[in-house]
């Protein structure tokens, strides 16, 4: 019996070759594909909030809608110089000096799947909480614009990986 092995009960070579059974599920990709979908992911995630936040100024006739818009907008810009894109370098930190294939899900850390949950957590509260949608609009054009301007630097990553590997 091997000692460590998750299988205390079969020898170590019946155990490694169930671990190799068990690697060939693990849907494992490429690190360009990790930061495709990492853009991907930030891109649709900040159009939907954009959508929801502009579907809400247009269902309620609001007036002045360029205003909640524009203070949506420098709010964003906010977000995603001194916030979105610090996560996003730490993100990159992390994936490039990877080697051969990933897990899918490797393009955020553990860490930032809590924040995820936590963030959509909060938008369900706030989307049906007593706040006018009008004003929950501002917020959420920041966020999905910040999100989507944040995204950008993974696309323009992967593109340099793209290029570098064909001059090699």
């Amino acid at each position: 019996m091997a000692s460590g092995s998750i299988c205390h009960h079969e020898p170590l070579s019946a155990c490694m070759e169930m671990n190799k059974k068990f690697d060939k599920l693990k849907p494992a990709i490429d690190k360009r594909v990790l930061l495709f979908l990492a853009g991907l992911m930030w891109l649709g995630v900040g159009a939907m909030l954009l959508s929801l936040s502009f579907s809400w100024l247009n269902e309620f006739h609001v007036h002045h809608s360029f205003l909640y818009v524009g203070i949506g907008v420098v709010g964003a810009l906010v977000i995603h110089h001194f916030g979105f894109l610090k996560i996003v370098d730490k993100n990159l930190d992390r994936i490039l000096p990877m080697e051969g294939k990933r897990c899918i899900f490797s393009f955020m850390s553990w860490k930032s799947y809590i924040m995820v949950f936590i963030m959509i957590s909060m938008g369900v509260l706030f989307r049906h909480s007593p706040i006018p949608k009008p004003y929950l609009s501002v917020l959420y054009t920041g966020i999905g614009l910040a999100l989507m301007l944040s995204s950008i630097r993974y696309l323009r990553v992967l593109v340099i990986q793209i290029r570098n590997q064909k001059t090699v």
